[in-house]
């Protein structure tokens, strides 16, 4: 069966940004390959500025985010909706709810809703307590106005089911093994093998960045920490001016080049992954795959993707035990294979976009328009 998709709820492919850009670059372009009209809809401030992408369609929806801020967010999502509207598509998937689903009573009505129900955004501490009261309202919206859902994660998949007593689809993200050819392309200052520690992340509280650094500052160790990440925003100015007297400490930016990206994670000596909210997150699955050792921090949804196959940190002084501690031998070195096995077995990209492909179209052949709104109160 051949449908007509769109993707809704992110900044548009190619990734420059974040998890769903991530996702959706993979999915759109698989499921294209698998017989499917596809639609990724794109600020029109995205460097990409291109009609098409690897078979995928492109549509630029005016974004104002870079003239009012946040809200601009707002604005664009309902933009992209009101396109949306008019394309007939069979099926709309949106990406998120944070400042979609407010306009849930705008969703094409004869397309099949289904929404990627993200990582429980209201927990996020960089969100005052107004914002995050807003945001379990989003989510709730989000559950009221879409008809199927996704969730990246199996915590998430258990929250959904006990609050608002809906099902779910598990379908996590994917990520592609570090392959021989990659290696071969490592350069002379690259591979010097695990001579530092690494993280990569937003630069925002909740991933714990902090945390991290403040146990490495503390440590005795003579090795670099490598830290990969946009510092231009607010506290990744803090976080810089806090550690720049430590000369041991390197902030290297943004790096989008997959490629530079696998190849740090292969090299260091412990990966530190620190996010504390969301469901299954891209970078960790990476550093998985590019068969890092890894340090992560210690809650559930880490948790159930790692299991026993990673140390894990809670505070500063876990994070300079760990520093001062860890070795790289055979248990380190089972760790890392396991890891790299569940990527092979579980989170593989041809596995998950079959996954998605499956869920799209029993879900349109359902075409469950009538359903039962559950009790949001």
């Amino acid at each position: 069966m051949k449908l007509r998709i769109a993707i809704l709820g992110t900044r548009g492919i190619p990734n420059y940004y974040g998890g769903f850009e991530h996702i959706s670059e993979y999915v759109s372009a698989g499921l294209v390959k698998r017989g499917h009209e596809v639609t990724v809809y794109n600020s029109h401030n995205h460097p990409y500025s291109g009609d098409t992408w690897n078979g995928v369609k492109i549509k630029h929806c005016f974004d104002p985010e870079y003239l009012i801020g946040t809200a601009g967010q707002f604005v664009y999502d309902m933009n992209c909706l009101l396109d949306a509207r008019k394309q007939k598509f069979d099926v709309v998937l949106i990406m998120g709810y944070t400042s979609s689903s407010v306009w849930g009573w705008m969703y094409p009505q004869k397309s099949t809703i289904i929404t990627n129900m993200d990582g429980m955004e209201w927990k996020r501490s960089k969100y005052s307590k107004p914002v995050q009261n807003f945001l379990k309202y989003a989510e709730r919206l989000a559950v009221q106005y879409s008809q199927y859902y996704i969730s990246d994660s199996k915590v998430i998949q258990s929250y959904l089911a006990d609050k608002y007593h809906i099902s779910s689809s598990y379908i996590p993200y994917g990520a592609e093994v570090f392959t021989d050819q990659e290696r071969e392309q490592l350069t002379p200052e690259d591979a010097l093998k695990e001579d530092y520690f690494l993280l990569m992340a937003r630069m925002e509280p909740e991933n714990n960045i902090e945390s991290i650094l403040e146990g490495f500052n503390n440590s005795n160790s003579t090795k670099q920490f490598q830290v990969l990440g946009n510092t231009d925003n607010r506290f990744g100015k803090y976080i810089t001016n806090k550690f720049e007297r430590d000369a041991r400490i390197n902030f290297r930016g943004g790096i989008f080049d997959t490629p530079k990206v696998r190849q740090l994670q292969n090299n260091s000596y412990l990966y530190f992954h620190g996010h504390s909210v969301g469901g299954t997150n891209p970078s960790l699955l990476e550093a998985m795959a590019s068969e890092a050792l890894i340090a992560a921090h210690n809650n559930p949804f880490n948790k159930s993707v790692l299991n026993t196959d990673a140390f894990y940190f809670s505070d500063a002084a876990d994070v300079r035990e760990l520093i001062e501690n860890v070795q790289r031998k055979d248990p380190e070195t089972m760790m890392v294979k396991n890891n790299l096995n569940k990527i092979q077995d579980q989170f593989n990209w041809e596995k998950v976009i079959q996954q998605y492909e499956d869920f799209i179209v029993e879900s349109h052949q359902s075409k469950n328009f009538s359903k039962v709104i559950p009790d949001l109160g």
